[in-house]
């Protein structure tokens, strides 16, 4: 019997594979140093994880809405009319099992199957938003990132790439490979061409509460853009509860249609998980906010300690807990083809690191080579992770791996 050809098509997240690499070499006794996996090294705090307690002994485990618990909801509703300063009703928010359904049911929305509908995505980026759009039927444009623009976008190159077949723009900020952050003038421009052009933006804002050298902004606080901005939300990053698959969008068009979606699919989001959310976004964010501090800390370390290896630079990322070193006079020091076979060079040494060619094709005439790490790790393992890799690489100015930190 034949496997549907969209499904052999199918992209992936290569973050998942490499941590699967990276266990199996685990379980056969290897020592692996991982900054693959985007997961926060905290525990759920508490309180999150009582009233997650309290709800299954209060017999909270049967199906919910589609669109989630009310109340649940009206905490998510209240958390984003504060943090994005925007009027968001309890009726305009939608739970689900995770952040990611959303991409495709967004896309599934504002996009028709197989008529040509072109979404614009950011390139590298996450690598779920090319696969869904492909996956639904939609066209892929994708939108380069640029490492001089600080891993932003040339409002020209948006403007080029729209046309009357655009329906949705995909926006992330604080990006994830990357750890840039669009500044407010940018997204100022978006929102103009938006109401010119009568697309939709989704906007990617998981890393939200990682924003670290100045204040989150959001496309949706400015004016006009909350009617045609899906604001997409999690726990994930923000409260360490990746396994709790909690995630959030708002928008007062589309929520109806994207709960009709939710019952097609998933029926409801975990019932219990929503009594945790509502305990994160209302209660103490005293916890959150040691992690983003300690999160801050470590990007310092390491982009201190990446500059000091030979044939690297990396800039600064301004969010999210990734930092997107430039290794192309590394790959050619080594005489290997490209980030890829770095990253393998890497693993078999001891570390593991994800290569850009992970987050999407390069872009045309950019033979800029980059890797992704995730500082969502111990500072202990930053330390002997980019030790073992100025063994392999070198370190500036000398002939050893010597580390200066």
């Amino acid at each position: 019997m034949d496997i549907s050809k969209r499904t052999i098509d199918l992209g992936t997240e290569t973050a998942f594979e490499v941590l699967a690499e990276v266990n199996r070499l685990r379980r056969e006794g290897k020592d692996i140093i991982s900054f693959c996996i985007g997961q926060p090294d905290f525990d759920t705090p508490q309180h999150i994880k009582d009233a997650a307690i309290k709800a299954i002994n209060d017999g909270k485990t049967g199906y919910t809405d589609s669109a989630g618990v009310m109340s649940v909801r009206e905490s998510v509703a209240r958390y984003l009319s504060r943090t994005r300063h925007v009027d968001v009703k309890p009726e305009h928010v939608v739970i689900a099992n995770g952040a990611k359904p959303f991409i495709a049911y967004t896309v599934a929305c504002t996009t028709d199957h197989g008529v040509g509908d072109e979404v614009i995505y950011p390139n590298p980026g996450f690598p779920i938003y090319q696969s869904q759009i492909i996956a639904n039927g939609a066209v892929p444009v994708p939108l380069p990132l640029s490492e001089k623009r600080k891993f932003s976008f040339d409002i020209e190159e948006l403007k080029a790439r729209i046309s009357n077949r655009t329906k949705l723009l995909i926006l992330n900020t604080p990006q994830n490979p990357t750890g840039g952050i669009l500044e407010e003038d940018d997204l100022k421009e978006v929102a103009a061409l938006a109401k010119k052009h009568d697309f939709w933006v989704y906007a990617d804002e998981v890393y939200c509460t990682l924003s670290y050298d100045k204040e989150f902004k959001s496309i949706a606080s400015l004016p006009d853009m909350y009617e045609r901005t899906i604001i997409s939300d999690g726990a994930s990053k923000s409260y360490a509860m990746t396994g709790w698959r909690m995630g959030y969008i708002a928008n007062p068009t589309l929520a109806p249609h994207i709960a009709r979606w939710v019952t097609n699919t998933e029926s409801c989001a975990n019932h219990m998980s929503q009594y945790a959310l509502a305990a994160a976004l209302d209660g103490s964010q005293v916890e959150s906010e040691r992690m983003a501090a300690s999160f801050k800390e470590r990007r310092d370390i390491i982009v201190k300690l990446l500059n000091e290896i030979d044939g690297v630079r990396c800039l600064m990322p301004g969010g999210a807990f990734y930092a997107f070193p430039n290794v192309t006079a590394a790959v050619k020091k080594l005489k290997l083809k490209d980030s890829e076979e770095l990253r393998r060079l890497l693993l078999k040494h001891g570390v593991a690191v994800l290569a850009d060619i992970h987050f999407g094709r390069r872009n045309p005439g950019d033979p800029e080579q980059h890797i992704r790490l995730s500082y969502a790790t111990s500072k202990e393992n930053i330390l002997e992770g980019i030790r073992r890799m100025k063994a392999v690489m070198g370190t500036k100015g000398t002939q050893d791996g010597t580390l200066t930190w």
